[in-house]
């Protein structure tokens, strides 16, 4: 059993590794009840090049502009964007862990929302498509497995989920990681280095 209380018990307990500046993005990790479990908001990036994660799985956010008085803000805001969802009247349930790319120089910050399980999404030209996955799926050992990434010359595999199927975008990287912190709190972590089985796409 996944529910929101045992997240919000889990973000209670848990405190974030925060950087005090230097950050570039702010995400935001949107949860909604399903019964006993928990689903959680994904968006597929668009196609474009002027986008480095480009058709890539990732968290409605994106990057920090000088006019957002906080970090929290930019999520919000980006989110409102993104998918045409409004945060203000939502509950945060907590933030997590910063984390620092790997393959390209940022610094992304998190945090977590629940909101109703009826709401609309009106997701504008940035996203390709958004969905929700229960936590149950993005446990499953039969999703789990590697992404061959280019970093500089080289394939480095990392570890991935398969949320969409055959020759669909994975979900790795910085998305990988932060849904990793929580499926951590409730005791259930992915793993921290990829699969022998390779999925990539």
């Amino acid at each position: 059993m996944n529910t929101l209380h045992d997240i919000r018990s889990g973000l209670g307990q848990h405190t974030p590794r925060l950087q005090e500046s230097g950050h570039n993005a702010a995400v935001a990790v949107i949860l909604r009840p399903d019964g006993n479990d928990v689903q959680l908001l994904y968006i597929e990036r668009a196609h474009t090049s002027r986008d480095p994660w480009s058709g890539h799985i990732a968290f409605p956010g994106g990057r920090v502009e000088e006019s957002d008085p906080s970090l929290r803000a930019t999520a919000e805001r980006e989110t409102r964007e993104e998918v045409g969802l409004h945060l203000h009247d939502a509950h945060c349930l907590g933030r997590l862990d910063d984390v620092q790319g790997s393959s390209l120089p940022v610094r992304v910050a998190a945090f977590v929302f629940a909101v109703e399980s009826d709401i609309e999404l009106d997701t504008n030209v940035e996203v390709h498509r958004a969905f929700w996955r229960p936590l149950r799926t993005l446990c499953d050992p039969h999703r789990q497995c590697q992404h061959l990434a280019q970093m500089g010359d080289e394939l480095r595999p990392m570890p991935a989920v398969d949320l969409l199927g055959p020759k669909r975008p994975l979900l790795w990287g910085i998305t990988y990681r932060f849904t990793a912190q929580l499926t951590a709190l409730l005791g259930k972590p992915l793993p921290p280095k990829a699969s022998v089985e390779d999925c990539s796409t």
